[in-house]
């Protein structure tokens, strides 16, 4: 018998495989919806964005419209379904019209015939051969039960910049009119194949045979021409067409309808040349030298209604703050860092960009209008500017034999020929579940504080004062106190849930001046038993120029308009700080206690969504800045409570998220890079609190000038939030503590630290603020907001919201009058980016406990979302860092 032959040689180890590595293709994941939306090359502004769009309504629930306008609050993800909360009413799941969208596969099937060469991963990296994966793709195109998600798209190589310039300029001109010439809204077209029909992208190599598809060949014409956010691959010859499904987009369902009808242009270069050369017109009827556009409304707000927006309509710039100032010959934006770089952007060559508050710049428009006035009139509405600016202006203006003149109608109003009109949404009543407190007993706070103010009488007057000298009442203008004070919400303005109207509080009864329009019989009701008139709210100045509340003085405050001051005149009204903002401010325990749970249920979507977009990263696909916004917008609106956003989604990569304002625009957002820090700052509005929350985290491996610049603003952001400190401090001198480890390296930021926060009301709100001289008590809400901004290249920021609450110290000197800051943000902080070596123990310790407690508290409500609970559990567990390169330069993440 022979002997056997010997055995045969052993297998070659396996291939190293090291992340980074090879040339694995990146699969993009950007927004299908848009072949399926209006015209978005017509360069709308913001103005008529959020005319014609209902997403941006910070109460439009679904429980405030008819059943036929309700949308579903819930959408699917890859490895979850999410329920509806309790208590909203879904009228339907999807629109007949429009099939639940089914993803199919990121990658190709693995075949079942693929051979496995060893038990331990021989082969690892190696991949099938071109030849076997080209048959599984095909396979699965034509397996009507093959379920998957989308096959990647195979784009060309070049930065993260290039690929968003290629995707951006691929769209072509029938592209973008593509619907314009159809009399119906446009239809989702359902694709039975997984691989979809070919209606954004289009592959080079190779060409897929008509027999595949089951839709007509015009309909295949037509959606050749949808817009589409996919550049055109660039695959080998041999390659079969890869069809991108309609579902390529993160959404399904009604969340994907939501997102496919937003009309979200980016705002351009609009030309002024006419606007300008009408208002001047106007001018030159008036005799004025310089006319002022302020950015605020006749209440002063910050955050105003498209109607008000004249500003931005005369300029074309979208910032929300800022003074456009026209002269005869020219024309000035003045407004603060923020927006520096995007006025540059939004402003023609008619304008010219005035930095306030640079080296050698102006502090503020006031003080540059005033160096170039002389012997002219300045013409201003009255309605839009302050007491306290006029007052101060028309002091500076004097010496130089310059005044203020008030026109009497808007000069922008006279031209602008399409304005919108003013909302008429109806008003509801907030109910003491929320509010901790009833409207009828701020009210009568309000009344006691009135009485007790002295009468105006001057100081050295000695005979008793005259009826016409005692405080009878105060009015109010400001709209989030107003809101507040009656227990009252609304829907006028974007992101704000307040309404226009105008309060006189007797000390008997109230007048509201508001269009009646909004008030429902239930609010009528309600407005009755608080002894509360309701009047039109043009009817205010009729009644402030009869003096129809009778004998006595009236209280307003230093930001009332002045043309209330000027229809009072001087001898009827008393100037004093707002005393309901002050109220307003201080938080009782009802309202912190809804900002705690508030703050925990934003956090869970924030991490829900934190795993969603690291998982997404890590596999590959290439996201958009406005497709991870509008993400995390949908994990936020099945939040109970949720009635919409308290603010524009600021999602920025790159040099986008150096700008601290910036807003990403569905045509022009760029793509999440991997080398620089992503950027979000965003919040949503809840019955029970205001949420603003800003996290930075890096998808790749971030450089040394990036991790020193997130560790100095790290400890910026623990030294506010683990500051002790007496009564009477105020924020302004806590300021430092958040800018002292920046400074040691020369580093700064231009913006506040923080900003006061409401009770599902406006998420900026006063007095109290980092920058303000106002003590803080206990009740303040403040955010805790340091950043550093390498311009141009990237950005970060790290916001929490903090609730000023009294301390227990071990020395306890002059008593129990030591104050501290409760944190209300849950949202763990990444620590990729912070170098160990530059925290103290402390600090190092801070941040470990902040992390673990975010994992203890937002267990209980992610605990079935298996993808948020690894990532949150990763981040309460991991190191601080990375890890360094090995021998050879090698680098390697474990994660």
């Amino acid at each position: 018998m022979a002997p056997p032959p010997p055995p045969p040689p052993p297998p070659p180890p396996p291939p190293m495989c090291l992340p980074f590595f090879g040339k694995k293709q990146r699969k993009r994941l950007t927004p299908s919806e848009q072949s399926l939306t209006e015209d978005y090359a017509s360069g709308r502004s913001s103005i008529s964005r959020l005319e014609r769009t209902g997403s941006y309504s910070p109460t439009a629930t679904l429980t405030s419209h008819p059943a036929s306008q309700a949308e579903k609050l819930s959408f699917d993800s890859e490895t979850e379904s999410f329920k509806v909360s309790e208590g909203y009413y879904a009228a339907r799941d999807v629109t007949p019209a429009h099939p639940v969208l089914k993803r199919s596969n990121t990658t190709a099937t693995r075949s079942k015939s693929g051979t496995k060469k060893w038990g331990f991963g021989y082969g690892w990296g190696t991949g099938q051969k071109d030849k076997e994966r080209d048959q599984d793709r095909e396979k699965a195109l034509l397996d009507p039960d093959h379920e998957s998600t989308p096959p990647p798209v195979y784009q060309h190589t070049g930065s993260a910049e290039n690929r968003s310039r290629s995707y951006r300029s691929s769209r072509t001109l029938s592209e973008r009119s593509s619907f314009q010439d159809q009399g119906r809204p446009p239809v989702v077209s359902f694709n039975p194949i997984p691989g979809g029909a070919r209606s954004r992208s289009q592959s080079t190599g190779g060409s897929g045979k008509g027999g595949l598809h089951p839709f007509p060949q015009e309909m295949l014409k037509r959606s050749e021409t949808y817009k589409s956010n996919m550049t055109k691959s660039t695959s080998r010859s041999g390659r079969p067409t890869l069809y991108p499904s309609e579902s390529s987009s993160t959404l399904v369902g009604s969340a994907l309808e939501r997102k496919m009808r937003d009309e979200d242009a980016a705002p351009v270069r609009q030309d002024t040349a006419s606007r300008l050369e009408a208002i001047r017109d106007h001018m030159r009827q008036h005799e004025l030298a310089y006319y002022v556009i302020p950015s605020e409304d006749s209440h002063g707000s910050e955050y105003i209604a498209i109607s008000d927006k004249r500003r931005e309509w005369i300029s074309g710039f979208t910032g929300s703050a800022g003074q456009a100032i026209v002269s005869a010959n020219s024309a000035y934006l003045i407004t603060d860092s923020r927006y520096w770089a995007q006025a540059q952007k939004e402003l023609d060559h008619h304008w010219i960009l005035v930095p306030a508050g640079s080296m050698n710049g102006p502090k503020d428009w006031i003080e540059w209008l005033v160096e170039r006035a002389e012997n002219c009139k300045i013409g201003i509405d009255a309605r839009l500017i302050s007491y306290a600016k006029a007052t101060a202006l028309n002091n500076a203006l004097k010496p130089k034999n310059a005044k203020l003149y008030y026109p009497p109608q808007n000069l922008v109003d006279l031209i602008w020929r399409d304005k919108p009109q003013r909302s008429r949404e109806p008003i509801y009543v907030q109910t003491p579940e929320f509010t901790g407190l009833g409207a009828g007993e701020k009210l009568g706070r309000l009344r006691e504080w009135i009485r007790k103010q002295r009468p105006a009488v001057p100081s050295y007057s000695k005979s008793e004062p005259k009826p016409s000298q005692i405080q009878t009442a105060t009015l109010l203008s400001n709209l989030s106190c107003i809101a507040w004070l009656l227990n009252l919400r609304g829907d006028d303005i974007p992101f704000n849930p307040v309404f226009h109207a105008y309060l006189f509080v007797g000390l008997e009864s109230a007048t509201l001046f508001i269009e009646t329009a909004k008030l429902t019989t239930e609010v009528q009701a309600y407005l009755e038993t608080l002894n509360v008139n309701a009047r039109d709210y043009n009817e205010i100045w009729t009644f402030l120029r009869r003096k129809e509340w009778g004998e006595g003085n009236v209280i307003i405050s230093p930001e009332t308009s002045y043309a209330i001051c000027l229809m009072l005149t001087s001898f009827r009204y008393t100037v004093l700080p707002n005393y309901v903002e002050e109220m307003k401010a201080v938080k009782n325990e009802t309202e912190i206690r809804g900002l705690r749970n508030a703050y925990l249920r934003d956090g869970a979507a924030y991490v829900r969504w934190l795993a969603w977009l690291d998982e997404k990263m890590q596999q590959g696909y290439d996201i958009t800045e406005y497709e991870a916004a509008w993400r995390l917008t949908e994990y936020r609106r099945k939040n109970k409570y949720y009635m919409g956003l308290a603010y524009e989604n600021i999602s920025a990569t790159a040099e986008n998220a150096a700008l601290p304002h910036y807003t990403p625009h569905k045509e022009s957002a760029k793509m999440i890079d991997r080398l620089t820090p992503y950027l979000n700052d965003s919040g949503g509005q809840y019955r029970d609190g205001t949420c603003d929350t800003t996290r930075t985290v890096h998808f790749g491996r971030p450089t040394s000038e990036q991790c020193e610049a997130f560790t100095r603003v790290l400890q910026g952001h623990i030294a506010i939030d683990t500051a002790i400190f007496p009564e009477g401090t105020t924020g302004a001198k806590l300021d430092v503590l958040a800018r002292r480890a920046l400074w040691q390296d020369g580093l700064n930021y231009m913006h506040g630290t923080g900003h006061g926060v409401g009770s599902f009301l406006n998420v900026h709100e006063g007095p109290q603020s980092f920058s303000s001289d106002v003590p803080l008590v206990p009740g303040h809400v403040l955010t805790n907001e340091p950043g550093f901004y390498n311009e141009g290249k990237w950005g970060m920021r790290i916001e929490s919201a903090l609730v000023v609450r009294r301390v227990q110290t071990k020395g306890g000197f002059n008593g129990d009058v030591w104050l501290g800051f409760e944190r209300l943000t849950c949202v763990p902080i990444q620590t990729k980016m912070v170098k160990d070596v530059m925290l103290s123990k402390e600090e190092r310790q801070w941040l470990k406990d902040h992390n673990r407690r975010c994992l203890e508290l937002l267990e209980p409500l992610i605990h079935n979302d298996k993808r948020a609970m690894r990532y949150l559990r990763r981040e309460a567990e991991r190191g601080i860092g990375i890890a360094g390169a090995v021998p050879g330069g090698i680098t390697i993440d474990w994660d």
